[in-house]
C-alpha cells in the first residue's frame, strides 16, 4: 500500500511538472508573438507614413529639389533684372559736341544759335581753333579754342576729336554726342532714342555712308587687312558713357590724333577703328540719322519729325537740301528754318498759321 503512494505521488507530480513547463512555454509564446505583432504594426505603420509622404512630395515639397528650383528662379530674376532695368538718364545728361571753325562762326553757327540750340542750350558745346569772345558770349561760354589747325586735313580733325571726346570724359555727362556745324538735331528725338539704351552698356551708335565695311592695311603686317564700320562724322553719332570709359585708355590725353596719325584716316573712321577694331563693340546704324553725303530732297515731309539729325550741301549751284515748304529759299537755302519751324511751330519767327 505504501508503494502504491508513492508511485502515484510520483506520476501526480510529473503532471504537475508537465503541466507547469506547458504554461511557461505557452506564456513565452504568447509574449513573442505580441512583441512581434507590436513591432510588425509600427513597421507597417512607419512604411505607410513614408508612403504617404513619398505620394505627397510631388504636389508639394521636397525640400532639396525646392531649394533648388528657387535659387534658380532667383538667378532668373537677377539677370532679367540686369538685362531689362535701364540706368537712369534725362536730357541734362546729355553731352553734344559740335566741330566748328573760325570761318564758318558766322553763317553756320548763326543758324544753329537761332533754331535747335535754344533746346538745348547747356548740352551743347562747340569745339573750334580760335578765340572769338562774340560767340563764346552767345554761346554762354560754350565755345573751347581746342588750339588746332584751321585745316581741314587728318590731323585738325582729329585733333578736334580729341579735345571733344577729352572735355566729354572730364564732364559727368552720360552720353556723348558728336555733330558737325552744318547739321541740324532734332533733341527731343536723340534724347528719345538714348533714353531707350542704357548708358551703362557699350554704345557706338550712327550711320555708315558706305555700302560695305571699310578695308585698310593693317599697319603692323603690311599683308593683312583689316575691315570695320564707322558711323560717319557728317550724320552725328553717340557713344555711351560705359564704352568711352573703355575708350579712355587709348584714346585719352589726345591720342585720338597719334591713332589717326598712325592709320592715316580722319577722326570718323579713326573712332570706328578704335570702337569696331581695337575694342570690338559694333556699330548699331541708327537710319534716322543723315549727312550731307544723302540726297536730302528724298527725305519724305511727312516724316521729318521723326528724324534725328539733317544736314545740306553745295555742289556748284546745286543745294542738297530738304525739300519742304516754308521760308523763301533766298533766305532759308539750307532749309534749316523752315525746318525747325515745321517741328516746333510756336518760336517767335515761325510764321503765324
Amino acid at each position: 500500500m505504501h508503494e502504491i503512494d508513492s508511485k502515484m505521488r510520483l506520476k501526480l507530480g510529473k503532471v504537475v511538472q508537465f503541466i507547469f513547463l506547458a504554461s511557461c512555454l505557452l506564456f513565452f509564446m504568447t509574449i513573442t508573438y505580441i512583441k512581434t505583432d507590436r513591432a510588425s504594426a509600427e513597421a507597417g505603420e512607419k512604411n505607410d507614413f513614408a508612403s504617404v509622404w513619398q505620394e505627397r512630395v510631388p504636389q508639394s515639397l521636397d525640400a532639396s529639389k525646392e531649394y533648388e528650383n528657387i535659387e534658380a528662379e532667383v538667378r532668373k530674376v537677377e539677370v532679367i533684372k540686369r538685362t531689362t532695368t535701364k540706368a537712369p538718364f534725362s536730357q541734362d545728361d546729355l553731352f553734344i559736341s559740335v566741330k566748328t571753325t573760325l570761318n564758318y562762326h558766322k553763317p553756320r553757327l548763326d543758324l544753329i544759335l537761332k533754331t535747335w540750340y535754344k533746346l538745348a542750350r547747356d548740352q551743347v558745346w562747340f569745339f573750334t581753333d580760335s578765340d572769338d569772345p562774340e560767340y563764346s558770349e552767345k554761346t554762354n561760354g560754350h565755345l573751347i579754342n581746342t588750339n588746332c589747325s584751321a585745316s581741314h586735313n587728318r590731323r585738325s580733325l582729329c585733333c578736334k576729336m580729341s579735345a571733344e571726346f577729352d572735355a566729354f570724359l572730364e564732364s559727368d555727362r552720360k552720353w556723348f554726342c558728336h555733330f558737325d556745324d552744318d547739321n541740324y538735331v532734332n533733341v527731343p528725338k536723340l534724347v528719345k532714342l538714348l533714353q531707350q539704351r542704357s548708358w551703362q552698356d557699350d554704345w557706338y551708335l550712327g550711320k555708315p555712308s558706305i555700302r560695305a565695311p571699310l578695308e585698310i592695311l593693317n599697319r603692323e603686317n603690311l599683308t593683312q587687312k583689316l575691315s570695320f564700320w564707322f558711323a560717319t562724322g557728317g550724320a552725328g553719332f553717340c557713344v555711351s558713357r560705359a564704352l568711352a570709359l573703355k575708350m579712355m585708355p587709348i584714346v585719352g590725353g589726345g591720342r585720338i590724333t597719334t591713332i589717326g596719325e598712325n592709320i592715316r584716316l580722319p577722326d570718323d573712321v579713326t573712332m570706328g577703328y578704335i570702337i569696331e577694331h581695337l575694342l570690338k563693340v559694333r556699330l548699331s546704324v541708327i537710319e534716322e540719322f543723315h549727312s550731307h553725303l544723302e540726297p536730302m530732297k528724298f527725305l519724305k515731309p511727312e516724316k521729318l519729325s521723326e528724324q534725328i539729325s539733317f544736314s545740306y550741301s553745295k555742289y556748284e549751284n546745286e543745294m542738297n537740301a530738304l525739300n519742304i515748304e516754308g521760308f523763301d529759299r533766298r533766305v532759308d537755302p539750307t532749309r534749316f528754318l523752315s525746318l525747325h519751324c515745321l517741328l516746333f511751330p510756336n518760336f517767335s519767327f515761325c510764321p503765324k498759321k
